[in-house]
């Protein structure tokens, strides 16, 4: 029974994210009956007494709820998770890695022998030959890669954009209910204002972080639900008992045979009761697969179907209502607890824009990990779970998006049109992938797949067609928004990716260097000189400006690539691809450090600390059987950051005792002025050889004296002959993005006297 606190802790850690994704993944899809109802009947459809309309509309909501947030994502799109992340980029990324479609320019094979890049759990042995047939087509055809790349970006900007259109919608939504206790005029003056001043307050919140967010808003959703499900209750026994009949499909036909091109019209409102579920996928990475599916099937769900269920009950009692509000939410809920209902509406509708918001800077995120997206700062608010950030360029720029379209449109039915197109397309840009997930990466039948595709895609394709015909109503937005987003990260991607080709076609030759001769024709001073570069092979042709330039160079160089790879997490043990550049006598090293992108990156005095113990552990270990990779006769070994590699050198400072022995080498001390000894411990087993041992003290003296981050400083420009197009989007749409871009994260807190610049126009 030793297995019982643990499994007991297991389901306690479970229970606590399912709690804290209360407050975080399902306000939006909770503060839905807000606006459904009314959104619905805004095409001049007028219930009769047949009830039919009502009805139908019930019908829907309770089908559209079951087939797509419960069966599509809980019980088959959660399952497609990238390690644990989700979103339309973890199903890019996870395609990637099966049918090698890596958008990333400096992707190596070695990349594919991390533990994480085929840890999904699935075999490749039941591969069929049409799944084979298509991979292979996808592989070498590269406009269809390209395709595949703009569908995932469609998606990825249209997840924005519902990140700018949901918390206005549901906030002023849930204002709306003010209109019962003043007049029309009183209430167009405080709506607006009161909207705009609660979206200010959450997205002022969003710096806390998604874990005391998740805390602070999760017993507002459950006081929510708890209070739509009784009211849910009690107006189906005082109202209309038998409206359990309408969640019969027979009544969604009915619905479109009587209301013809109004009710399809109306599809667009009826799935605003499904705006929020792709944060269920998009969110994933912030707490775990069960926890989600557990506060969906055990409390949304449930409590969602009585809320509906009880408001079709009351309007089916209530025909005759000549008010504008004939249809909304608080009419439905008794006048005595209306006021507290209001105030509780109020707060869920700002913790409904949380999970939008969540989402978003989870698929920023990924999309600038990788190569989609200019580096922005990224804020990890949690120590414990990675995926919990914050974005704070982001962040500001969805609040100002949000109060111009609350100021802007003034009214749920506008809103409500724009966000079910933005909703609707990340729906069906997921299902399309999804399909794709289930041949390449599952290894299931392409008939499946096809399945799939058709029932939920059809389904999808009707409500996207209802929404479309809105246009001009409001849905251009998303629209303009994602056209605005999806140019961005093509331009940075693009110019990226032509960046990175100039490099390798001007990289210097390794003849060239054995022609300089053992001291590269220069002085070599003490110190480290750390140079960036993306190339993963070869000599970047900054280093022959350096070399033409300069009079003196460090007694170390080592060229730095830091990469991102299409896997969520690299452990610590593969973080680093370490090997030489020329012969042992130059001191030159390449040095590729992994990141996935879900990782952290650590601080400079912690990166310069592992990077220089990869290179120690390197000079130590070097020996045939632990070559792993060989990149253009450069043998690269493998080498884990000095925290996973417990066997392996460490560095260790003490308080000066002159104690030596054959498991430590010390740095030269300085003269000048005291200070504490830093030396490398290293392994007495095995021993190493005396030049091992004199390449391991010049790497500490050279520490000791410094390091120095040597950076490129790129101009990037078209060539002469381009056309227009080219020029414009090089010359002027990458130049502002790398301009307005992060620089390396390793390289932000390094002194200004520690960072030399080198400029370079690059002509692609």
């Amino acid at each position: 029974m030793d297995f019982g606190p643990n499994k007991r802790e297991s389901w306690k850690n479970v229970l606590t994210l399912a709690y804290q994704s209360l407050g975080v993944v399902y306000g939006d899809l909770s503060t839905s009956p807000l606006y459904v109802y009314k959104s619905a009947f805004a095409e001049d459809i007028h219930h009769s007494e047949t009830n039919e309309e009502i009805y139908g509309v019930l019908s829907f909501v309770f089908w559209t709820l079951t087939l797509m947030p419960l069966l599509k994502y809980v019980f088959i799109v959660l399952k497609a998770d990238d390690n644990g992340e989700g979103g339309t980029f973890a199903l890019y990324s996870l395609l990637c890695r099966h049918a090698r479609l890596c958008s990333l320019p400096n992707c190596q094979l070695a990349d594919e022998e991390l533990s994480e890049y085929q840890k999904d759990g699935i075999s490749s042995i039941s591969k069929s030959f049409l799944g084979s047939s298509l991979k292979s087509t996808l592989e070498k055809h590269k406009l269809l890669q390209r395709l595949l790349l703009v569908l995932a970006l469609i998606g990825t900007c249209m997840v924005i954009g519902d990140g700018v259109l949901t918390p206005a919608i549901s906030v002023f939504s849930a204002v709306s209910g003010f209109e019962l206790s003043m007049s029309k005029e009183q209430h167009r003056y405080v709506e607006v204002p009161a909207a705009c001043a609660i979206l200010v307050f959450l997205f002022a919140l969003q710096h806390y972080g998604t874990n005391r967010v998740g805390f602070l808003f999760a017993p507002v959703v459950i006081t929510w639900l708890l209070c739509i499900s009784a009211i849910g209750i009690y107006n189906i026994c005082e109202w209309n008992p038998h409206v359990y009949q309408a969640l019969s499909p027979y009544y969604m036909y009915k619905f479109l045979k009587k209301t013809q091109k109004k009710g399809w019209m109306s599809l667009g409102g009826i799935l605003l009761c499904i705006t929020g579920s792709e944060a269920m996928f998009a969110d994933l990475g912030h707490f775990s697969q069960l926890s989600i599916k557990v506060a969906f099937t055990f409390v949304v769900y449930p409590s969602l179907i009585l809320a509906y269920m009880g408001q079709a009950a009351y309007l089916s009692k209530h025909h005759i209502n000549e008010t504008d509000y004939r249809i909304g939410f608080y009419v439905s809920v008794p006048e005595k607890i209306r006021w507290p209902v209001l105030v509780i509406a109020i707060l869920a509708a700002v913790v409904g824009s949380q999970s939008i918001i969540t989402g978003t800077f989870s698929i920023i995120k990924q999309c600038s990990a990788l190569g989609c997206f200019p580096k922005i700062k990224i804020i990890h608010t949690s120590s414990k779970i990675h995926g919990q950030i914050y974005i704070p360029q982001i962040n500001w720029t969805l609040m100002l998006l949000c109060l111009a379209v609350t100021i802007g449109f003034r009214d749920t039915k506008r809103m409500g049109n724009a966000s079910v197109l933005a909703v609707i397309t990340v729906m069906l840009v997921t299902t399309c992938l999804m399909s794709l997930v289930i041949v390449l990466c599952w290894h299931k039948s392409v008939l499946l797949a096809v399945f799939f595709l058709f029932f939920f895609g059809s389904i999808e394709a009707l409500y996207f067609s209802a929404s479309l015909m809105k246009f001009l109503e409001g849905a251009w937005v998303p629209i303009a928004l994602a056209l605005i987003f999806s140019v961005i990260m093509y331009v940075w991607h693009y110019g990226t990716l032509k960046k990175y080709e100039f490099d390798v076609q001007n990289k210097v030759s390794i003849n060239w260097l054995l022609a300089l001769g053992p001291t590269l024709g220069i002085v070599r001073v003490r110190g480290i000189g750390l140079i960036h570069t993306e190339l993963v092979s070869g000599i970047p042709a900054i280093f022959s400006h350096f070399v033409t330039n300069l009079l003196a160079f460090h007694q170390v160089v080592v060229f730095l690539c830091i990469k991102s790879v299409p896997v969520p997490h690299v452990s610590p043990g593969e973080r680093f691809l370490v090997g030489r550049v020329g012969p042992k006598g130059y001191r030159l090293y390449r040095c590729i450090a992994r990141y996935g992108y879900r990782d952290i990156h650590k601080d400079d005095i912690e990166f310069e600390k592992d990077l220089t113990c990869s290179i120690a552990e390197f000079i130590r270990s070097e020996r045939p059987e632990h070559i792993t990779r060989m990149e253009n006769d450069e043998k690269m070994t493998v080498i884990g950051t000095s925290s996973s590699n417990s066997q392996g050198v460490s560095i260790c400072a003490d308080g000066g005792d002159d104690h030596e022995d054959s498991s430590e080498i010390v740095s030269a001390k300085s003269p000048e002025k005291p200070r504490k000894r830093v030396r490398f411990v290293v392994p007495e087993s095995p021993q190493i050889d005396s030049e091992a041992r004199e390449e391991l003290r010049e790497l500490m003296e050279a520490r000791e004296s410094g390091m120095a981050f040597i950076l490129g400083h790129s101009y990037v420009r078209a060539k002469k002959g381009s056309n227009l197009m080219k020029r414009i989007v090089i010359n002027y749409g990458y130049d502002f993005l790398r301009r307005n871009s992060r620089e390396p994260t390793y390289a932000l807190s390094i002194s200004h006297a520690s960072t030399l610049e080198v400029g370079m126009v690059y002509l692609v």
